[in-house]
């Protein structure tokens, strides 16, 4: 694939989805720039990707604080004109409303939605002046309910959301393409894995519907899609989820 004069930003490159999502787009000839919070867990991804001959900038990123989100952007415009955007920090916690500290609360929300707010404003100010763009925020179940022992996850992914809205109202007529991409399952990770053996059992875990769980590579497949969408018939909100999930 012969290379882009065009970057994608990933912001919350973690091992699986953003990771995927950076490899579906180097594959395209994106310039690619990985942010996360532990940098060096960028190594193995930084190698597949140049192993491929493909484009790949990876560093460590606190999200949430205004000065690295504006330099890792700024730094991905400048080598290649920044074209995508995506905002995929997790921040999921379960703890029951009693147990939720309100250290806890502040930083579920700065992680996942004060920071999708930064990244989002500041793709928009590299994106206006030339006019096109897309701006992508990773959702969840709890983007449209709030389950037990979700309260501080929910209100974040709820703030997100309406952040998403708000921004797509704003930037669309503007040619910048906002959407949000509601994950409604458990992704196939190994966390996930574990979570399923301690609740159900090593038989359950072994006997696993292929259909319960998403592979990364679907989810990172399907905003690509979202980017190839032409302007009159751009999707805001997409819900994704297995066959076998009960919705």
């Amino acid at each position: 694939m012969e290379a882009r004069n065009a970057s994608v930003a990933v912001i919350g490159a973690g091992d699986y989805i953003g990771a995927a999502i950076a490899k579906r787009f180097a594959a395209e000839g994106f310039a690619v720039f990985a942010g996360r919070r532990n940098g060096d867990k960028l190594a193995p991804l930084v190698s597949e990707i140049e192993a491929r001959g493909q484009c790949i900038s990876a560093r460590s990123l606190d999200a949430r604080k205004e000065d690295e989100i504006t330099g890792f952007l700024r730094h991905a415009d400048q080598q290649a004109p920044l074209e995508v955007c995506i905002f995929n920090v997790g921040a999921n916690a379960n703890y029951t409303l009693l147990e939720t500290t309100e250290r806890v609360f502040r930083k579920v929300w700065e992680m996942a939605c004060y920071a999708g707010f930064l990244a989002g404003r500041e793709a928009a100010r590299l994106m206006l002046p030339r006019g096109r763009g897309c701006l992508f925020f990773s959702g969840a179940t709890a983007s449209v309910r709030g389950g037990v022992g979700y309260a501080a996850f929910a209100s974040a992914k709820f703030g997100l959301r309406a952040i998403a809205q708000s921004a797509a109202r704003e930037l669309g007529p503007r040619n910048i393409h906002v959407a949000h991409l509601i994950i409604d399952a458990g992704v196939d990770t190994a966390w996930v894995r574990e979570r399923i053996m301690e609740r159900e059992g090593e038989a359950a875990l072994s006997n696993l519907d292929p259909g319960r769980l998403m592979r990364s590579a679907a989810v990172a497949e399907a905003y690509w899609q979202l980017y190839q969408q032409p302007r009159d018939a751009w999707t805001f909100e997409q819900e994704i989820r297995p066959s076998g999930e009960t919705w």
